[in-house]
């Protein structure tokens, strides 16, 4: 498994890592058997890069992830995330990056996961109520204290970035890109480039519709959480299937599925680390096997064209006012 460096610190991840929210949460009824199969064949193909969040379940999938790492900790980065607040009936209560807030839900994390640090702690989202050099220096006091080792920042905003930097260093910035999400290109990856700052694509398959496999809006689970999402909705999903088989169509030729291609694609990109998130050991497998596919220019350029930045259609939220802040 190829190895990639996230910042400066000396964080070093594989190439491709493995988001579990999925196993817990959003994506329909959970399984724990195959959810745990999955992270131990994932550990087993060399993927040493598990994301989680106190926020997916919610608390639930912290602890699937620590049970399925005992006893195997030397070969994980876990990667978990602190600021999203949810109540008991999973009811989202909103954002709160207060240092005693990040001091507290690091506590937990920690006892969940049943680690004694955390190897990359993400604010999960910017709460416009609390300076970020508040939260930052909040987290960087648990760098001293040995609890986390590597700091990150979830969808935040260029200038955001440069004002966490300036207090600690940032390792990873982690947001939505894909083929279908392709606005980082714009100022995130500049930014984080120029800082030497570590990318990590969360949803890099399009929450699941860049493989294809979803043909009709009623395809999807009736728990499932893309059901709210505008892109999976109306006239939008059928716009985004358009997009999908032209992707379908340049797969056809390389012999590959159409996730792997749209990882391939990722993977081409300059320090970009995919975390595809799958709760089953045969999707695992097919989206590791992306890593051996390499595209040539003009691969890259008939994707361009198939894909081009702004061609999905709807927004990634409902409400986009708690990202990009």
């Amino acid at each position: 498994m190829e190895q990639k460096r996230l910042g400066k610190q000396g964080l070093i991840v594989s190439a491709m890592g493995l988001g579990c929210m999925g196993m817990s949460d959003a994506y329909g009824p959970a399984d724990e058997s195959e959810s745990l199969a999955t992270i131990h064949r994932a550990l087993d193909l060399g993927i040493n890069l598990l994301d989680t969040s106190d926020a997916y379940g919610p608390f639930t999938n912290e602890e699937l992830v620590g049970k399925a790492i005992r006893g195997r900790r030397d070969e994980v980065r876990v990667a978990t995330k602190f600021g999203f607040v949810r109540g008991s009936d999973h009811s989202w209560q909103g954002i709160d990056d207060r240092p005693e807030h990040v001091r507290e839900a690091c506590e937990g994390s920690l006892r969940r996961l049943g680690i004694d640090h955390i190897d990359i702690y993400y604010q999960h989202r910017v709460d416009p109520k609390v300076p970020i050099e508040e939260t930052v220096g909040a987290m960087a006091e648990l760098v001293q204290q040995g609890k986390v080792r590597y700091l990150g920042l979830c969808e935040a905003a260029p200038q955001t970035i440069r004002r966490a930097h300036a207090v600690h260093p940032i390792s990873a910035l982690q947001t939505e890109y894909s083929l279908w999400s392709r606005d980082p290109e714009d100022e995130l990856l500049p930014t984080v480039r120029e800082l030497g700052i570590g990318y990590v694509a969360y949803s890099p398959l399009g929450r699941g519709f860049l493989t294809g496999q979803l043909r009709r809006f009623e395809d999807l689970p009736a728990d499932d959480w893309r059901r709210h999402r505008p892109r999976f909705q109306g006239e939008n999903f059928q716009k985004n299937l358009e997009l999908v088989d032209r992707v379908k169509e340049i797969a056809a030729t390389k012999h590959v599925t159409p996730a792997q291609l749209a990882l391939a694609w990722l993977l081409a990109q300059e320090g970009i680390v995919p975390i595809p998130g799958t709760k089953r050991r045969k999707n695992l497998e097919e989206n590791v096997a992306a890593l051996g596919i390499t595209l040539t220019r003009e691969d890259l350029e008939r994707i361009d064209q198939a894909a081009p930045k702004g061609a999905a259609s709807g927004a990634r939220y409902e409400d986009m006012g708690a990202v990009n802040l």
